[in-house]
């Protein structure tokens, strides 16, 4: 199953405070232990989101709203994407995980990924068909 794992926001990473030289080694040391053991498919940082927009849905129209926005820990700093066995394997490697934002409250949100089959009947061969297809370009294009 494939599980995102996503850092929370704090108020030191919505001000782009930088993490400490010890901290990228940590993470980096994490990261590697993640990708010879075939958890890691992805993952990166975010910056704050002062540099970032949204765009809401109301009534058939986009509005776009510019950041920075109001709710801290409603915001993500960060995220991994991992391939694990089960929801349980990834907690494991989550309390393995070196504390992101030493000094601060901090946590990861763990969410597991939806698969084709959830879907059920309404995701039609057609469709499958479809994902697959988008699948295997942008598989092509990262190459």
């Amino acid at each position: 199953m494939r599980v995102m794992v996503i850092v929370k926001a704090t108020k030191n990473s919505e001000a782009g405070l930088m993490p400490s030289e010890k901290l990228l080694a940590d993470m980096g040391k994490y990261n590697e232990e993640l990708v010879k053991a075939g958890i890691m498919l992805a993952g990166d940082g975010l910056h704050p989101s002062k540099k970032g927009k949204r765009i809401q849905f109301k009534g058939g129209k986009r509005i776009v709203v510019d950041g920075p926005f109001a709710e801290t820990k409603e915001l993500i700093a960060g995220f991994w994407m991992w391939q694990v066995r089960s929801m349980e394997e990834a907690l494991e490697w989550a309390r393995r995980c070196p504390d992101p934002m030493p000094g601060e409250e901090c946590e990861l949100e763990l969410r597991p990924v939806f698969e084709a089959a959830d879907f059920g009947a309404e995701f039609t061969p057609e469709l499958r068909a479809q994902e697959d297809r988008l699948r295997a370009e942008i598989e092509r294009q990262q190459k």
